[in-house]
Parts: structure tokens; C-alpha cells; sequence
């Protein structure tokens, strides 16, 4: 069997730098140390600085320096690749290195190195464009919010969120939705966002305003394709475009609740949609530019994108598997043929 080689501590180091200082030989270091003399002399030949000597700390440094070989994700092009493929995608690093241990059955990497990967290149290149690769593409994190007057003393029937069944509140339940509006710089121009709290689904539809009739059709157009048991509840900010609500309990069964005033954190759930939304719809973003179909396609690569509250499943396949638990359930309460 070969030697085992460990690397020299500081403290030996410093031992090092003392008997080197007194005029010790290297044997007579090696011996203090219990380290073989042509450690003590590679040692002092690789660490030494030109003008300073010797210096523990500084030997410290140099070595560290030595043996870091650079980034994983610089030095494997094929994980680099489909990092960066999926970071393209709108993924977040957490999820992109969530899917890749779900995929391989262990650790790939770690959402941290990917970030630090992502910043050594902006620091590196000076290249803003590395931004776009991470989560909302922002150089600072925070959210930032302005309290103002609510309306919720104008609409009828308004239900607080207190009232919201237990279910929702858990998400442990497919059916209970939370709903928003997503605005842009161009005056009127607006996509009413819909997301289901336990499959984390979103959908999305464009508006021609943002009126309460009109916001009432498009919410019933995009929940009544759904079963009954996947459109239980509906909970908004206090928006009047939301003044129409009683509308869902009539035509789909959905009972309808309301956020605290300056609450809006309380249907986090289709707030954070949005956010994930503005990667792909930025705020200066031209809706007229855009079809319905590539809506669709936008919503679809978000319902597409792995999420580590669902254990890095995609939306779209917590919904499917509810879907088809749901098609079984109804097929075995049939009475026999």
C-alpha cells in the first residue's frame, strides 16, 4: 500500500517558520514536526515568498491556492451544459440542482455553486447578460411595497380570507386558487393569472381590461374546463375588478374569499406565479406582440418547470397524477355492469 500524503497544518507551519527563523536544518525541522526532510524542503521551496520569506500565513494561502482547480461547472463542460440549458428555461438554480439529484438518484451540485458560478462570471466578464441566467434577473434581492387606500369596503358579499376553508390554508387539497392581475407599462394592458395552491398550476389569460365583468368571464372561461374538485375556492386581493365574484359561486360552485386590506402576502402563492411570469413578461413587455398561443407556450413552460415544495415534480405532473387518482376514485364508486 502507498504513503498516505496529508497536507501541513498552519500550526506546523508556524513550527516551520520558527526553527527556519533559529537556523535549524531541514532534519532537525522534519523531526519537530515528524514529517519526512523533503516535505520541509518543498515546503520552503513552493511556499516562500521572494521578498518576505517564510511567512506561515502567507504558505497558508499559497497552498490553498494551489490545490482549488477552479469552479465544477467551469471544469465540466457536460454539467455546465445542461446547467446553464435549464437556468435558459427559466429554472432557478435551487430547482435546476433539485431535478438533477431527482434525476440521478444523488447530489449533483449544489444550488450555492451554481449561484457563485453565475457571479464569478458577472465579476469576471463584466457581462450584465449573465444576470438573465437567475431568478428574476435581479442585481439586488428584496421586495419592495407601497400601502395605500382599499376598496373592500365596495364589494358586496366580500368573504375574509379568515373564513377560507382549512384546506386551502395547508394545501394539502388540490382545488383552491388564488388569483391576480398582471400589469405592464402600456396603459390598459394586462393578463389575469390564475394559480392553484397545492399543484402549484398557473394560468394565465389576457383581458381587455380589467373591469369586473369582463375579469368575471375570463376567470369562468379558464376554471369550468376543470372537474369540480379541482375549483373549490377562489381567493383575491380587494381589487374592485374582483367585484363580480358571486358570479363564480353561481356558475361553478367556487366560493370566493378576500385578503386582509394591505395583505396581498396572503395569496402569496399566485404572487410569486407572477413573479416567475416576469422572466418571461417583463413589466416594458408589448402585448400586442404576442398571440394567444405563445401565451399558452409560456404558461406551459412554467407548468413545466420543477418546484421544490413538490419535490422537484413539476406542476404539471402533480396535476396529472391528481387528475388521473381522481378519474380512478370516480371509476370505482361505478356500480358493477
Amino acid at each position: 500500500m502507498g504513503r498516505r500524503y496529508e497536507q501541513l497544518s498552519l500550526e506546523e507551519r508556524c513550527t516551520i517558520a520558527r526553527l527556519r527563523e533559529a537556523g535549524q536544518s531541514f532534519r532537525h525541522i522534519a523531526a519537530a514536526v515528524d514529517r519526512p526532510a523533503s516535505t520541509i524542503s518543498r515546503e520552503l521551496r513552493r511556499n516562500a515568498g521572494k521578498h518576505v520569506g517564510y511567512q506561515p500565513g502567507y504558505a497558508e494561502q499559497q497552498a490553498k491556492a494551489r490545490r482549488w482547480s477552479g469552479s465544477r461547472l467551469e471544469r465540466d463542460e457536460v454539467l455546465r451544459d445542461a446547467v446553464l440549458d435549464r437556468l435558459g428555461a427559466g429554472w432557478s438554480p435551487e430547482q435546476v440542482a433539485g431535478r438533477l439529484a431527482r434525476e440521478a438518484g444523488h447530489a449533483v451540485i449544489s444550488y450555492e455553486s451554481i449561484y457563485r458560478f453565475i457571479y464569478a462570471q458577472l465579476r469576471r466578464t463584466s457581462d450584465g447578460a449573465w444576470r438573465c441566467y437567475l431568478p428574476r434577473a435581479k442585481a439586488k434581492r428584496g421586495w419592495r411595497g407601497r400601502r395605500g387606500g382599499s376598496p373592500a369596503s365596495f364589494i358586496k358579499d366580500r368573504r375574509p380570507i379568515a373564513e377560507r376553508p382549512a384546506d386551502a390554508r395547508h394545501r394539502r387539497t388540490p382545488g383552491h386558487w388564488e388569483a391576480d392581475f398582471m400589469l405592464f407599462s402600456s396603459y390598459g394592458q394586462s393578463i389575469l393569472v390564475a394559480h392553484e395552491r397545492s399543484t402549484r398550476t398557473t394560468l394565465i389569460l389576457r383581458t381587455p381590461n380589467r373591469q369586473a365583468e369582463p375579469t368575471a368571464n375570463a376567470l369562468v372561461s379558464l376554471l369550468q374546463p376543470l372537474p369540480s374538485s379541482l375549483r373549490t375556492t377562489l381567493t383575491f386581493d380587494n381589487g374592485t375588478e374582483f367585484a363580480q365574484h358571486h358570479r363564480l359561486l353561481d356558475q361553478l360552485g367556487i366560493q370566493t374569499f378576500f385578503c386582509d386590506p394591505h395583505s396581498p402576502w396572503q395569496k402569496g402563492g399566485v404572487e410569486n406565479a407572477i413573479g416567475r411570469l416576469r422572466r418571461y413578461l417583463p413589466r416594458k413587455t408589448d402585448l400586442n406582440r404576442l398571440s394567444g398561443d405563445q401565451l399558452s407556450a409560456l404558461a406551459s413552460a412554467c407548468n413545466r418547470t420543477p418546484r421544490k415544495c413538490l419535490d422537484f415534480q413539476t406542476p404539471a405532473e402533480a396535476l396529472s397524477n391528481h387528475l388521473l387518482h381522481f378519474e380512478c376514485e370516480s371509476t370505482s364508486r361505478l356500480p358493477p355492469g
